[in-house]
């Protein structure tokens, strides 16, 4: 198992009230030995004008898989972790219904962690793939 504590999808979810994460839906569902899901609706809240999913939505969605997977690979009373670098394929669009990100650890070095997160529609057709660096900083 990669994560220091395996919390409950309740634990995992709270925190996420009244922040853009709460905001445009996204929702932990899954917690695994080395892995990482939520969810994200397809709506008024994610589509761009032209009525598909906001590339910027599908980040957000990997970001935030990345950073709370990184985080609890890491003793938090000792260290943060923060976002150096993401980068996102959009390879499908979606035009409804919600999509499924997977966050899993390509590297979780001790100063550094590299996250894959695979992004997908309902029916299991790969929609956007991302890549986030995360730094991992002693506290002070």
């Amino acid at each position: 198992m990669v994560f220091i504590s395996k919390p409950s999808l309740d634990q995992l979810n709270n925190p996420r009230i009244h922040t853009m994460v709460d905001h445009i839906g996204i929702e932990f569902t899954a917690i695994g030995d080395d892995f990482l899901e939520a969810s994200m609706p397809v709506d008024h809240r994610t589509k761009q004008p032209m009525g598909l999913l906001h590339g910027g939505a599908n980040v957000v969605l990997a970001e935030t898989l990345g950073s709370v997977a990184a985080s609890l690979t890491i003793d938090l009373k000792k260290q943060s972790c923060v976002g150096l670098e993401i980068n996102a394929n959009h390879l499908k669009s979606v035009k409804e219904g919600k999509v499924i990100g997977r966050a899993t650890p390509i590297h979780l070095g001790r100063t550094t962690q590299v996250w894959e997160i695979k992004i997908h529609n309902e029916a299991g057709a790969l929609c956007c793939i991302s890549r986030i660096t995360m730094a991992i900083l002693d506290k002070k």
